[in-house]
Formats: C-alpha cells, sequence, structure tokens
C-alpha cells in the first residue's frame, strides 16, 4: 500500500521517460489497479526512438518504423498525452503544456498537475550562430531527419546525374558533416557506404565523384572508444577518400559553400549539423535547481538536489558519479547511462510512496562500439579493443539485445538477415515529405513559399524540421 495516492508526471518519452515509467507500471499494477497511483507520460510524439540505429535507418538497412517504439503499446496502464510541456512550477506541483488540439481548441495552455515528477525532456541539438546554418544546415537526432537525409542524399545522385553543369554537379555530390562524435561519424559511415553502393546503378556517377568531409574542431573523433581507436577511425575513413579535418571549424554555409577555418571552400547543397546537444530549453521554465551548464542538480538517488518528488536523469540530468575517481564528477549522458538510471529512479519512485529507504545510482561505464558502414566499426568494451569486422558485430549484437520490445528485436534482426540476402534498396521517396503537393498543382492551387524550389516543391528537399 502506498501512504498515500499519488500522481506521477513523467516528462519526455525518451530513454528515460519510457524505461521509467514501463517500471514503474510493473511496480506499481495493484496500486494502478486499485486506483492508489496514476502514470501520466507527456511527450512531443507518441514514440520512443531508438537513436543508435538512426545511420542504419538513414542507410537504408532497418525500416524507419522499426526505429521506434509505440508508446501506446508498451505502456498500456499509463496515460499518453501528446503534447509539449512549456514550463513547471513545482512548488504548485503544477506544469503547463500545449497538445496538439490546443489550437484547435483555443483555450491557450492546459495546467496539470501531480504528486510526483519526473523530469526527462533529454536534449536538443547545440547550434552556433554560423551563417546559413539555419537555412541550409540538416540535423541527425531524429528519425524524420535520417530518412530525410537518406532522400536528400539520393537525389543530389539524381540531381549530378541528370545536370549539364559541372558546378550544380560539384556542389550535389559534396557532403559535408560537422561533428565527430557518435552520430557524426556512424550517419557518415553508413550513408557514404550506401551512396558508393548507389552509384553502380548511375550510368555517369562513380564513387570518386563525391566528396565527404568530416569536419571536427578538436584534434580527435570519437574520443568514447579512446585515442587509439580514433586514430584508426580516421585511417580508415580517409582509407574511403574521406577528408576528415580535426582542428577545424565550419565558419559560414551561406549561399550554399562551406567555408571552414582553414581557409577551404566547398560549394555544397549538403551540409549535416552534429556538433554535440545541449539541454532541453524546458529547463530554464522550470523553478528547479540547474548547473552552471543548464542541467538539473541531481543526488546519487536521482532526486533533484533540495527539491522534494521532483526526480530526473539522462541527458537532462547532472548525476554525480560515485564510481569515479575525480570527485565532482558526473555520468556521461549516454543511453547506456539512461536506460540504467531509469530502471533505478522508477524503482526509488517506488520505494519513496511506500516509505522506503532509496537506492544510489552506481554504474562503472563499460564501454562504447561505433559502426563505420557495412562490416566496418570500431570498439572499446572492458578495456579490450576491436575493429573491422569484429566490432561491427559487436556493435550489432549490442544494439540488438538493448533496443526495446521482442517485437523490434525479431523485426531488426530479420530485416537484417534479410539485407544479407538480397540487395541494398536505393528508392528515394521524397515526395513523402510533401504528399498533397502534387495534387494542390492538380485542383489548380500553388505551392507554398516552404516548397516552392526544390524538385518536389522544398528548396532544401528537406522535410520540416530539418532546417
Amino acid at each position: 500500500m502506498v501512504k498515500e495516492r499519488a500522481r506521477i508526471l513523467v516528462v519526455g518519452g525518451g530513454y528515460v521517460g519510457m524505461y521509467t515509467a514501463l517500471r514503474l507500471q510493473q511496480k506499481l499494477r495493484q496500486e494502478i489497479g486499485r486506483g492508489e497511483a496514476e502514470i501520466t507520460v507527456v511527450t512531443p510524439d507518441p514514440y520512443m526512438t531508438y537513436q543508435p540505429f538512426l545511420p542504419e535507418a538513414a542507410a537504408g538497412s532497418i525500416s524507419p518504423r522499426h526505429v521506434v517504439v509505440p508508446l501506446r503499446r508498451v505502456l498500456p496502464h499509463c496515460r499518453v498525452v501528446v503534447g509539449e510541456v512549456t514550463a513547471v512550477a513545482h512548488t504548485e506541483r503544477t506544469a503547463t503544456l500545449t497538445t496538439l488540439a490546443t489550437d484547435e481548441e483555443g483555450t491557450g495552455p492546459l495546467q496539470l498537475t501531480y504528486d510526483e515528477l519526473v523530469l526527462a525532456p533529454g536534449s536538443v541539438s547545440r547550434t552556433l550562430p554560423v551563417p546559413g546554418l539555419a537555412d541550409h544546415g540538416i540535423g541527425f537526432k531524429t528519425v524524420e531527419e535520417a530518412i530525410g537525409l537518406r532522400n536528400h542524399v539520393i537525389e543530389q545522385m539524381d540531381i549530378a546525374s541528370s545536370t549539364r553543369d559541372p558546378a550544380v554537379r560539384d556542389a550535389a555530390l559534396t557532403f559535408v558533416f560537422v561533428g565527430g562524435g557518435f552520430a557524426g561519424v556512424e550517419a557518415l559511415g553508413e550513408l557514404e557506404d550506401m551512396a558508393r553502393y548507389a552509384t553502380r546503378y548511375y550510368h555517369n556517377v562513380t564513387p570518386e565523384d563525391m566528396k565527404w568531409i568530416l569536419v571536427e574542431a578538436s584534434d580527435r573523433i570519437l574520443p568514447e572508444v579512446g585515442e587509439d581507436m580514433g586514430r584508426y577511425t580516421v585511417s580508415e575513413l580517409r582509407r574511403r577518400n574521406i577528408d576528415v579535418r580535426l582542428n577545424t571549424r565550419l565558419e559560414s554555409c551561406a549561399d550554399r559553400t562551406a567555408v571552414l577555418s582553414d581557409g577551404a571552400r566547398f560549394p555544397t547543397r549538403t551540409v549535416v549539423w552534429t556538433a554535440g546537444v545541449k539541454p532541453h530549453p524546458l529547463l530554464a521554465a522550470t523553478d528547479l535547481p540547474l548547473t552552471d551548464r543548464g542541467r538539473l542538480k541531481c543526488t546519487p538517488e536521482l532526486t533533484i538536489e533540495g527539491v522534494p518528488h521532483a526526480w530526473a536523469a539522462g541527458d537532462a540530468a547532472a548525476v554525480p558519479d560515485v564510481t569515479a575517481r575525480e570527485p565532482g564528477a558526473h555520468t556521461a549522458p549516454t543511453a547506456q547511462h539512461a536506460v540504467r538510471q531509469a530502471k533505478v529512479l522508477a524503482d526509488n519512485i517506488a520505494r519513496s510512496l511506500h516509505g522506503q529507504a532509496l537506492r544510489t545510482y552506481s554504474h562503472k561505464y563499460v564501454g562504447s562500439v561505433a559502426s563505420l558502414g557495412l562490416h566496418e566499426g570500431v570498439a572499446h568494451v572492458y578495456g579490450r579493443k576491436l575493429k573491422g569486422y569484429p566490432a561491427w558485430f559487436m556493435h550489432r549484437a549490442y544494439h540488438l539485445s538493448r533496443v526495446p520490445t521482442f517485437n523490434r528485436k525479431a523485426r531488426v534482426f530479420a530485416e537484417w538477415t534479410l539485407s544479407g540476402l538480397f540487395k541494398r534498396e536505393i528508392v528515394s521517396l521524397g515526395s513523402l515529405e510533401h504528399p498533397r503537393a502534387e495534387f494542390e498543382l492538380a485542383a489548380g492551387g500553388k505551392p507554398s513559399d516552404d516548397r516552392k524550389d526544390g524538385p518536389r516543391g522544398d528548396e532544401n528537399n528537406n522535410p520540416k524540421g530539418l532546417s
């Protein structure tokens, strides 16, 4: 029995939000059945995205719908609200949110009251005031961005194949990726591998015609896999004629020209921005304590420091690392920590409601794996370094074991098996991004301003939210 009725609000449907709600509905099953507890999950999307699979989805190795987990299916005992929390007043135990029906109703934002708060909105892309980035840059954080980028790359190859202008062809076949972390390196590796394969079906485009450029501001890439594996990754990418530029920044991408800090200039129609993340803006709209980097101050028990009935984990939380040798260290904002923190967080909420002592989160980082394309990868796990096929196989095996639900595991494994038996799919479905464009023209309408210039209407041929 819980000491009193508990209304639990989970903000965010990512790793922490989904896994916390999933474990809470198991831990509090009887209490939920008796009406002593209720769990509400507020999330902008009705699904959780398994982000490590985004590069493979972009390369066509995995279907986009198998990269996401529908929250309503895995959280049948929770109330899932598709909306966005815009402010939290924890002293009053209220959250302000908007839903898909807010504009239709015309009544303004909603006020949701709660007893226990789990704040896990995650992070957003960290951008810099680079001229032209907001107009031409493409992100790589959502499944929509991953599939939009795949369509964009293939359509640039179509443009290069059909144009008679050498300048247009050169810009179409130049792809610039900014950021040497997991997202940037894996996305570049998978898409370059896919594009190189696709050239066999073009009569006038060869792998040598394409320019793939990786720009990294520091002196190394993939720092999570260690210095040795980072150097190997640079060598491997350069062996594939990928131009890796360390200690280099993107100064501008205005007028479809990437200008780098080393003086290089590349006419390009593709600039992919993966240069890190920052805490979600929602955190600044709360009355909760934040660190100087904008993350929530947390205790090792995953409570928010000095605030009762408030909990946090994942990218939005600065969780003390009790396994670190140096004092004041925090756990890295990785999926490995987020999934394990969610389990402890849910257990501690249940313990708190039952008047029991809380557990401390303690997990030593075991290592990292990264894919560089089909049959290529690097890994640094439990102090052991792997590269090539063994690392690639470990990458797939690890993430297959971690992707939520048996349904998704089986579907992903089946797709990997089929991709090993049949040829790659190299079809671009860019028209999915504006499905009404053809009908509007047929009905005598005019394309809206945001899709009037590109091959299918959109100037940059990107889905909503990419630019």
